[in-house]
């Protein structure tokens, strides 16, 4: 159990010195307990006390790495079981797998496709993180040349999925460098799974039949010194599978319950993952009724419930386009923080070969706005200019109803982007949902004001019809 602010300040100096930012230990034991600060900031501790701390200031989901460089990526670590409540921090991971045992040319053709999965959306790129091997032929040659293949054709991080040390240690030899996740230990394959993620320095998917087989496993493995893992129920169900990860991560952050507290891999398509070292078997029927046979378009939805609830990574079977861009947008949404909606610079955007005549738009610095209005000024082919304002990330109607965007702040924006200097006219359109700022704008900034389409679908017609 995890210890109370009282038990941390038992163990600390009580100098009350304020180095670690706190003014008094209490305060800093308490901010302790509640994961809002780390151990480390105590200069003054003692080790015996260090030693005594560890699990309380530990965070709660252990923090995984796979993969190196600009590529790699980390999951868990979250401190809470909805957003709204602070935010999510590490989006979940969405892995495409391959099967070793496919011709090469096929492996090289996946993994290029997966390579290629990378979307512009509202101003970010967006993309697939990993690529899965999973050794269905069981032999060590076939894994290592498939993981050849994947490593010269992609630059993705990597999971390895065999429950056989063997084969594992014949991919570790080719990708050992990408510091791949190795998946899976279990019961019986335990120790010699923890010393090859301990001699090749990866991190480590263990796989349980139950809640209380993973909790008996995970300790077991961490005594091995392996620190870094990812856990899977090998649930039956899809409904069984949700629940037990919901299970997983209340259990991590509100009991602090150490041996479940690790980020969690699921497989949409089967789950309880498929055998890791056998001929794929097709996935029981879902609890939904649906089952894999209804092809991928279930895969793609449980995979989307598993990213909002609470999944670390998603390894899918599926790799086309249509697929993954729901899923990509979804993980963006969920993992964007709620207090700090993604915004665009606040500045002027010239679209198409603007001139002295070209039509200035005005909007939000809110990038779903932004967005929303770009490719429609883009398509109309009216050059034209978009001054985006900054409303802090507000929308146009919830920037207007906060005083976010007032004939003052758009006087301002109009005067710092110097548009003035660029257009030999001094007309400016104002969206239609703030129509009545119209005769305030002119009074405060001198420019005429005309107020434009509601719906951004309607600037095509309005720039060709009404602009003049």
């Amino acid at each position: 159990m995890a210890l109370t602010g009282l038990d941390i300040y038992k163990l600390l100096p009580k100098t009350n010195c304020g180095d670690c930012g706190v003014p008094t230990c209490l305060a800093f034991a308490m901010a302790l307990a509640t994961k809002k600060t780390s151990l480390d900031k105590c200069p003054h501790v003692s080790e015996q006390a260090k030693a005594a701390l560890a699990g309380a200031s530990a965070p709660p989901i252990q923090l995984v790495t796979i993969g190196t460089g600009e590529n790699k990526l980390e999951i868990g670590n979250e401190t809470v079981l909805f957003r709204h409540e602070q935010t999510f921090y590490h989006p979940t991971g969405i892995a495409v797998e391959i099967a070793d045992n496919l011709p090469p040319a096929e492996i090289e053709k996946k993994a290029k496709q997966v390579e290629s999965l990378v979307f512009d959306r509202v101003g970010k790129k967006v993309r697939i993180e990993l690529i899965a091997i999973r050794g269905v032929s069981n032999n060590a040659e076939t894994f290592a040349n498939a993981c050849k293949t994947v490593v010269a054709n992609s630059t993705l991080a990597l999971i390895q999925i065999s429950s056989n040390p063997a084969v594992q240690e014949a991919g570790l030899k080719i990708t050992a460098s990408r510091k791949p996740l190795i998946y899976a230990a279990d019961a019986q394959n335990y120790a010699a799974m923890a010393e090859l993620a301990k001699k090749y320095s990866c991190p480590l998917g263990v796989s349980g039949n139950n809640l209380d087989e993973l909790a008996d496993l995970t300790p077991k493995i961490t005594a091995l010194g392996v620190k870094e893992l990812v856990i899977n129920p090998n649930s039956k169900t899809q409904g069984q599978l949700l629940s037990d990860v919901n299970q997983i991560r209340r259990l991590g952050l509100k009991k602090t319950f150490r041996p479940l507290g690790f980020p969690v891999i699921v497989f949409p398509a089967s789950p309880a993952g498929g055998p890791p070292d056998g001929t794929d078997r097709p996935s029981p029927v879902h609890s939904s009724g649906y089952g894999a046979a209804d092809g991928t378009m279930s895969e793609t939805l449980f995979a989307a419930t598993f990213i909002l609830k609470y999944a670390g990574i998603v390894v899918l079977k599926g790799s086309e386009l249509w697929e993954m861009l729901p899923l990509v947008t979804v993980r963006q949404n969920i993992y964007t923080d709620p207090q700090k909606p993604i915004q665009v610079e606040s500045k002027i955007y010239p679209i198409g070969k603007v001139t002295d005549s070209s039509p200035i738009l005005i909007t939000t610095n809110f990038s779903l706005t932004y967005f929303t209005v770009e490719p429609e000024v883009e398509g109309s082919k009216v050059p034209s200019y978009i001054l985006v304002v900054n409303t802090e990330g507000m929308s146009v109607m919830t920037a207007y109803a906060a005083d976010k965007l007032n004939e003052k702040i758009i006087t301002k924006a109009l005067t710092d982007s110097n548009i003035a200097q660029q257009v030999k006219h001094k007309k400016v359109i104002i969206p239609g949902y703030v129509a009545t700022l119209s005769g305030k704008l002119e009074a405060e900034s001198g420019w005429e004001v005309l107020v434009g389409p509601r719906e951004a679908s309607s600037l095509p017609s309005y720039l060709k019809n009404v602009w003049k």
